[in-house]
């Protein structure tokens, strides 16, 4: 997805994971990326103000960050109570969930305005083409390959335990950690409610800004279900700027339906247990449609002809929806020889002035993008997977 940053012991788009957060259809920044704009955003912001398959446990609880953990961003105290939409949201959640609306009030009364989560996340300006490579560049480096190393050599056995559990390869597990936050280095600390009460009642002008409302309302209310459920104070959870937190960035709805307690201590702590983060990225692959009979890669280098009777089957969505003789047959090749009896996507990696990159995908690389809705995305966490292998052979 993973459309499910720092805490919930770990808690949190697609990206969806996961609920991804923000993510667009072909690349958005990751959130860890984000993060690392954060800052600049800040400086920005004028309104800131100092100021399916396996049960591995039985008991389900989450673990909260620790609450002297610093906060990294300036937030402006607004009256969210004086806000119509607010009031209308407490009205709804104290009836639907059965919360005193004197708790809820005392909640949205302390909530702060972050400007820099607005800022962050509206969409890149235009105008500057989409460049794999440059993409790539980024993620596919020594820091995070040798951070990559050391995290497989030190989790070897829970990596071994979730691929033989989930069927998902230790490697693509490697990747994903690894490009969501440098396996924990970059996790966050933006308080979970400042940032999400903020996006679900004051997000941006766009085209899809009712749905990403509904969508981080709906967060809200998952945050505020879990401290309750799990007798958390709900501002000592950390996450990113859009909520997500842990190791593998989870969104909070995502936390509850995916984390997995994967070192069977009592505890989903996506934040501290390296364990729960990987049996809890591998169970939300599996619960996405990763196939652990698609053994080997999950995409193959492709050749298109110049007549571009292809072009249609870019816009096939994330899916792998195409059987080999259709792409044949839109003049579609591959020096490599895929499976016949599996069904790709054609996807597209453009490089700016460079040509274009075009692969077949299958349902893995797609499982990825429920992750996070980007092509670059989910091949940079293939490459830097296969990078970290290649790393330790060494």
């Amino acid at each position: 997805m993973k459309s499910i940053v720092p805490l919930f012991a770990a808690l949190a788009l697609a990206c969806s994971p996961i609920g991804t957060a923000g993510a667009s259809a072909k690349e958005p920044q990751t959130r860890s990326t984000q993060s690392k704009t954060a800052g600049k955003a800040k400086a920005k912001a004028k309104k800131a103000k100092p100021g399916k398959r396996v049960a591995v446990a039985s008991k389900r609880v989450i673990k909260a960050a620790p609450a002297a953990a610093l906060i990294d961003y300036d937030g402006e105290h607004s009256n969210f109570l004086e806000w119509q939409a607010v009031r209308e949201f407490i009205d709804e959640t104290a009836t639907r969930h059965g919360f005193e609306r004197s708790y809820l009030e005392s909640i949205f009364g302390q909530a702060r305005f972050i400007d820099s989560a607005v800022q962050l996340v509206k969409p890149a300006p235009p105008g500057k083409p989409k460049n794999w490579q440059a993409y790539r560049d980024r993620f596919i480096e020594p820091i995070r390959i040798a951070a990559g190393v050391r995290f497989w050599n030190e989790n070897a056995e829970a990596l071994a335990r979730a691929e033989a559990a989930y069927g998902v390869p230790a490697e693509v597990i490697v990747g994903i950690i690894g490009i969501e936050t440098i396996y924990g280095r970059d996790t966050g600390k933006f308080r979970v409610l400042d940032s999400l009460t903020t996006l679900a009642f004051a997000y941006p002008e766009a085209s899809n800004r009712a749905s990403r409302m509904a969508f981080f309302r709906s967060e809200l209310v998952n945050t505020l279900l879990f401290a309750r459920e799990h007798k958390v104070e709900p501002f000592s959870l950390l996450g990113s700027f859009a909520g997500a937190v842990g190791m593998p960035q989870f969104m909070p709805g995502s936390i509850l339906k995916f984390g997995v307690d994967f070192d069977q201590d009592g505890q989903i702590d996506l934040r501290s247990s390296n364990a729960d983060a990987i049996g809890s990225v591998a169970n939300f692959l599996i619960q996405h449609g990763w196939n652990p009979e698609h053994r080997g890669s999950p995409v193959f280098a492709a050749e298109v002809s110049p007549n571009q009777a292809w072009e249609p089957l870019l816009e096939r969505g994330l899916n792998a929806t195409l059987r080999l003789e259709e792409l044949r047959a839109a003049g579609v090749g591959t020096a490599q020889s895929p499976p016949v009896e599996h069904l790709y996507g054609l996807i597209d990696l453009q490089n700016g002035a460079e040509a274009t990159e075009y692969w077949l995908a299958n349902d893995n690389f797609f499982a990825i993008t429920k992750y996070n809705r980007s092509y670059f995305y989910a091949m940079s966490v293939i490459e830097l997977g296969r990078a970290v292998t290649a790393s330790r052979a060494n």
